[in-house]
């Protein structure tokens, strides 16, 4: 079954709460992200472990795992946005089409306890870059492929509410 590709611009998440999730992206700074994201992990690898993980719910829909997949791959590409951000003035990021990740990474093929271990130690690995950085690059800056300006600050609410408005998703 084909996903309906998701072409919203979530950029609105940094100047009010998220309507589904509660999330709020204002109170978040790279610090919060480093404890946050160990504290989140087990619920994911909770999920994993339900059954019928691989079950769509509906046709539009992704299933945990490919959600999972997903969120491993997100902690991957939010690391090294931040990376590029610590170390060069206003970068550019590459366009990231998560649907045809989710196709050309065969998500919902995958493993779970595969997915499982792999996004923990992704997880852990954004925690620890987001929690390695200094206060004074907070305002550093960086450039979305659509021309969104992020801060540090603004990159770690964006990318914390996609790893917790997922689990919204997944009821986890």
């Amino acid at each position: 079954m084909a996903i309906i590709a998701d072409n919203k611009d979530w950029t609105w998440i940094l100047s009010k709460p998220c309507p589904e999730c509660g999330f709020n992206a204002q109170e978040v700074t790279p610090a919060s992200v480093a404890t946050t994201i160990p504290a989140l992990l087990p619920r994911w690898q909770a999920a994993l472990k339900g059954p019928n993980v691989e079950e769509r719910p509906n046709s539009a829909t992704w299933s945990v795992l490919e959600y999972s997949a997903h969120v491993r791959d997100v902690f991957e590409v939010f690391t090294t946005r931040l990376e590029l951000m610590l170390s060069q003035d206003n970068p550019s990021f590459a366009n990231w089409d998560q649907d045809q990740a989710a196709v050309e990474g065969g998500y919902s093929q995958l493993d779970p306890d595969e997915v499982s271990a792999d996004l923990v130690q992704n997880g852990l690995d954004a925690a620890s870059a987001f929690g390695a950085v200094p206060l004074e690059a907070w305002q550093r800056r960086g450039l979305r492929s659509n021309g969104s300006v992020f801060t540090v600050v603004t990159l770690s609410g964006y990318f914390l509410h996609d790893v917790i408005h997922h689990l919204h998703d997944i009821n986890a």
